[in-house]
């Protein structure tokens, strides 16, 4: 089976960093989506920020996720969260990280407009150039909505939904057609 991916749009914060970073009039013609991202946060969070995901602009408690994750050379935790109002997708560089250096994600959802709940799939990393403070991981989410995904929004995470995205943090999301 041929997989091709097509680049629906890219985001690149500009100077003042951005509250959210937005796709929206998604097109259903495609059978999966991917967004990736390299990302930086204005919040001073011990290094590493989280980031969150809506999907639809729904804030309802439907979302959910399992996850694994290993930071700071010797600690690794996994668990699982459900019944929330986001996915917390990733982790990014924060303010007070080494300057210049940026998390990277990458979030996979499939069959973006079935009529059934959606599984997403997360990893992500972010280091903060030391040999002993970094984090990784992966996660695992559901969507509990049979409804086609038209639109996601990321939002800078601290807790509660706040600070920037940095300047140069960059968003692109593709859309995977297999044939």
């Amino acid at each position: 089976m041929a997989v091709t991916f097509y680049k629906i749009a890219t985001v690149t914060v500009g100077s003042g960093g951005v509250s959210t970073i937005d796709f929206t009039s998604i097109p259903s013609t495609y059978t999966d989506l991917k967004l990736v991202i390299s990302g930086r946060t204005t919040n001073d969070s011990g290094w590493r920020d989280y980031f969150m995901l809506r999907y639809n602009a729904s804030s309802s408690s439907i979302y959910s996720r399992i996850y694994t994750v290993g930071y700071d050379a010797s600690t690794y935790v996994s668990g699982s969260a459900s019944a929330q109002s986001y996915h917390t997708a990733g982790v990014m560089s924060a303010n007070d990280s080494t300057a210049n250096t940026f998390g990277n994600c990458e979030v996979y959802i499939a069959n973006y407009t079935s009529s059934v709940n959606k599984v997403i799939s997360m990893d992500f990393i972010a280091e903060n150039n030391n040999a002993t403070a970094y984090m990784l991981g992966a996660n695992a989410g559901l969507w509990a909505s049979t409804a086609a995904i038209n639109q996601i929004t990321l939002y800078p995470y601290n807790v509660t939904p706040t600070g920037n995205f940095a300047q140069y943090t960059t968003a692109t999301l593709y859309g995977i057609s297999k044939s």
